[in-house]
């Protein structure tokens, strides 16, 4: 198990982590950065391990940009025994128009989640293939004027086309290479930050064991 550089079986950091890291997906640094940012962010929010993570990706597979979710949750879906669940693939999408009744559902089967959520968008020409970790909840729709309800106790977003104009068309005519590059690297980092984090929830539990 990696190291958690500011966490011991007694104590946390004084200092918290960024609350909001990006890099380029072409970042070599991007996956080990972003996953460590991610263990740091859950062992924050959820310190005795006790909730259920739960993984949402949010978007449709009827568009190129907007498949980044879905893409997300699709190659999370296949690593065998999961430490956590997840939620909107390309075969069972998370989108505009399920979103409450998806969201309902889960929080019933998942009492008290800490919710990841996953989701396109659109931004400055320089920024495009950026991808961004930060806490608190992103508001889906948002770049196409859509009024949904908040996601996540921590979410990743990334930057898949230039916003400003013509919204939809611009998501319509994303290059699918780029979106599939971005959801590999995040969904490694999803599972590599998640594991890390229950890594050491395990370690702890067996090392009070031992006392």
């Amino acid at each position: 198990m990696a190291p958690i550089p500011f966490f011991s079986h007694k104590q946390a950091r004084v200092a918290p982590p960024p609350s909001r890291v990006k890099y380029n997906y072409q970042d070599k640094r991007a996956v080990e950065q972003l996953s460590q940012a991610l263990t740091e962010h859950l062992l924050l929010l959820n310190p005795e391990g006790k909730q259920p993570i739960v993984v949402i990706g949010i978007g449709t597979d009827r568009s190129t940009g907007d498949c980044l979710g879905p893409l997300v949750g699709t190659n999370l879906s296949r690593i065998p025994n999961l430490p956590f669940a997840v939620y909107g693939t390309l075969d069972d999408p998370v989108h505009a128009s399920n979103l409450d009744s998806k969201l309902a559902a889960i929080k019933a089967r998942h009492p008290n989640p800490l919710i990841i959520a996953v989701d396109a968008c659109l931004g400055q020409a320089e920024s495009v293939g950026s991808i961004t970790l930060a806490l608190g909840s992103l508001k889906p729709g948002a770049g196409v004027n859509k009024n949904l309800p908040e996601v996540g106790d921590i979410h990743f977003t990334g930057i898949v086309n230039v916003g400003g104009y013509m919204e939809y068309f611009v998501l319509q005519n994303t290059r699918l290479s780029i979106v599939m590059q971005m959801a590999q690297l995040i969904a490694k980092s999803l599972y590599l930050g998640i594991k890390r984090a229950c890594d050491y929830h395990q370690g702890v539990a067996v090392a009070q064991g031992l006392q």
